[in-house]
């Protein structure tokens, strides 16, 4: 078996994110779980260690948990006397039911900002759209036009795209309008579906985020047969089946490798993983340090399961 050791924080560990201005790590704690896990205070406490660690970015949404997610880190930050400066809080715009315009992403924003007791939000995602009409949200004064505006005139920094089909993405990417794009479950050691829009966003000089690495469970726990948020197809699991086979021979575990397929990937200015117990925070910078041998790599490469069982197939 060979050993693996922990070394002090990988390299480039601070990144900037594109030519925002703004920086971040490696890796950001991904706000998602934090409004549901009970009781709130874990939350709270996640969102605190998140901020007293060597992580120093978070992302939430408007619409995680109605807004409790953003409630959480808003304690969180007034238990610690504010943001730390170096810090980023990351949130996106989410529709109210059926609502996603210009006037709706306003409101998210001024929602986002209450809740989290924050005036500047330096970097706003738009969040989901493929769920909702592109002519509408594209449309002159629409959702995407009013986050245009907002950047325009100073109100936030910056603006992204997070989503997750790869084919709509790819859409909202020729508008040519957005600093960052956030995809989530497309890119891990099981899924190669966002490589198109990935190369897309480089080349549009972009910053990329990489979430959901771990499939939404798969690559975490092995008694999770779900990946990206819905039942597992046998190919996904036969693959992970062997894929932790090789990280034990190697001795390491298929978490970390799955960290680190992303971290290590120098298209990605930050892997967001979901979190929502302290303890998982020092525990994930841990998984993102540690020296995997260069072997592995190129096992678990062979064992991809066939484009046909990815998402965006």
């Amino acid at each position: 078996m060979t050993t693996t050791t922990v070394h002090s924080l990988p390299d480039r560990w601070t990144r900037p994110v594109g030519s925002t201005g703004l920086t971040i790590t490696a890796v950001t704690v991904g706000g998602s779980p934090l409004g549901d896990v009970e009781p709130a205070a874990e939350g709270v406490a996640t969102a605190r260690a998140t901020l007293e660690s060597e992580i120093r970015a978070l992302d939430t949404s408007n619409g995680y948990s109605d807004g409790e997610s953003e409630r959480r880190i808003g304690r969180a930050l007034a238990e610690l006397g504010g943001k730390p400066e170096d810090f980023l809080v990351v949130t996106k715009v989410d529709p109210r039911g059926g609502d996603y315009s210009g006037a709706r992403v306003l409101a998210s924003i001024a929602e986002s900002r209450e809740r989290l007791g924050l005036d500047e939000l330096p970097l706003v995602h738009l969040h989901d759209p493929e769920f909702h009409d592109f002519d509408a949200i594209t449309a002159p004064g629409g959702a995407v036009d009013t986050l245009v505006r907002l950047r325009d005139e100073g109100k936030v920094r910056a603006i992204g795209l997070a989503g997750g089909d790869s084919h709509v993405m790819a859409r909202y990417l020729e508008l040519g309008v957005f600093d960052v794009l956030l995809t989530h479950s497309r890119w891990s050691l099981l899924d190669r579906s966002a490589g198109g829009i990935i190369a897309s966003a480089l080349d549009r000089g972009m910053a990329v985020f990489n979430a959901a690495v771990y499939g939404a469970g798969i690559l975490a726990d092995q008694r999770v047969a779900r990946y990206g948020y819905r039942p597992a197809r046998p190919e996904l699991v036969a693959a992970a089946e062997a894929m932790r086979a090789v990280c034990e021979r190697h001795g390491t575990d298929l978490r970390t490798a799955a960290l680190q397929f992303s971290t290590r990937d120098p298209r990605f200015t930050s892997t967001i993983v979901g979190m929502s117990h302290p303890g998982r925070v020092a525990a994930t910078v841990a998984s993102a340090s540690v020296e995997l041998p260069t072997e592995l790599w190129p096992e678990l490469e062979a064992l991809v399961p066939p484009r046909a069982v990815w998402l965006d197939s």
